[in-house]
């Protein structure tokens, strides 16, 4: 399969579990309020965040392949992270707003109609389990990533359906507002780890899965090498990480040796699963201009 077809495909396959989530956030937007329950809201904007992401995934799949300009010389990947901000930010907004629904409803509970909870969340298994199986057949990282969390909307919604059965039986209302704040607390804990990680990104943190005293040790031990130095680590969108190295030779070299030097220090770093390496060489005695050298 080429390149560009299987791009398609994934951006397709986003593409269907979009329209599918936001078909289904509607859906239930309308069913909370008929049913009067605050779980039932709490997931539509469970929903509604996810349907934001996923159309953002659509929307910078296709941007972020978008080739560097004078403007953006290091192409566009950096968007995604953009979006998933904005995502965040959506999401923070409207758990509060739950939180602030639902709290009262612990000490005065209303009770929601069960049977029709029990319908919604047997629906929504089937619309976010029929997302899930058509992002499972892809094999990329962001297919698998959004995979996962539609995943976790399927598991949400087999808690709604337990407690509306229960409900159906037993007179506890307070089942509702008690799994509202669940999922509110569930959705700040995810927005919170994403958080921190997309502004790690913005902030230029080296990737956490590579170690830069790693790179420095592997490329000291070439015997060419007096010392290496002004390392700068960052990844573009947690996918796609950046090196900008200056190795000092312990003695000159022409271009060719150079050169030769510089795939040698490539193919040692190729298991770091970085993507662009920049390397200066500096005689021995050359001073490096660099306030951080």
């Amino acid at each position: 399969m080429s390149h560009n077809h299987h791009h398609h495909h994934e951006t397709e396959n986003i593409r269907t579990a979009f329209f599918l989530n936001l078909f289904f956030t509607l859906i239930e937007i309308i069913g909370g309020i008929f049913t009067n329950s605050v779980a039932i809201l709490s997931d539509a904007l469970h929903d509604l965040g996810d349907s934001i992401s996923l159309g953002l995934s659509w929307y910078f799949q296709k941007l972020s392949q978008k080739k560097r300009d004078q403007q953006f010389t290091f192409g566009y990947r950096r968007f995604s992270i953009f979006g998933a901000i904005i995502n965040s930010i959506i999401l923070v907004i409207g758990s509060i707003i739950i939180i602030w629904e639902s709290f009262p409803r612990l000490f005065n509970p209303q009770q929601p109609n069960a049977e029709g909870m029990i319908l919604l969340s047997i629906f929504g298994i089937i619309v976010n389990g029929a997302a899930v199986l058509k992002l499972k057949k892809g094999s990329s990282l962001n297919e698998k990533v959004v995979s996962l969390h539609l995943m976790e909307d399927v598991l949400g919604w087999v808690a709604v359906l337990i407690a509306s059965i229960v409900m159906t039986f037993y007179s506890i209302p307070i089942l509702d507002p008690m799994l509202s704040l669940l999922i509110a607390a569930y959705i700040l804990f995810n927005v919170y780890k994403n958080l921190k990680n997309a502004l790690k990104i913005i902030l230029q943190a080296s990737p956490s899965d590579i170690d830069v005293a790693s790179i420095e040790k592997k490329i000291s031990g070439f015997k060419e090498i007096d010392n290496v130095h002004d390392i700068h680590l960052w990844t573009m969108d947690g996918e796609y990480n950046v090196l900008t190295i200056h190795v000092a030779l312990h003695e000159n070299k022409d271009l060719d040796q150079m050169a030769e030097l510089k795939t040698k220090i490539r193919d040692e770093l190729n298991d770091k699963h970085i993507q662009h390496i920049t390397i200066e060489f500096e005689s021995k005695d050359e001073h490096c201009v660099h306030l951080d050298c």
